[in-house]
């Protein structure tokens, strides 16, 4: 899977999420940009999980801060 496919995924997972419609770009963040709480977080990381067959530990999650991130991220889980 490349980066435009996997990026293609979460786009289209993250759409009801983003509830003020904030265009992505690699440097849009979750907190700051979508303004997204803890269980706003949980929610959207147990979506990525159940999609991509991947476990993102809590360290790794406290250290994805932007869309672009995550991306990477979800290619390195999947190897």
């Amino acid at each position: 899977m490349d980066r435009a496919e996997t990026a293609g995924r979460i786009a289209a997972l993250l759409e009801p999420f983003n509830k003020k419609g904030i265009a992505l770009t690699d440097n849009t963040t979750f907190a700051g940009d979508l303004e997204w709480d803890s269980l706003t977080v949980m929610d959207f990381v147990a979506a990525i999980e159940d999609e991509f067959d991947i476990i993102i530990s809590m360290n790794q999650q406290a250290e994805i801060e932007t869309y672009g991130q995550l991306i990477d991220a979800v290619i390195k889980l999947k190897g």
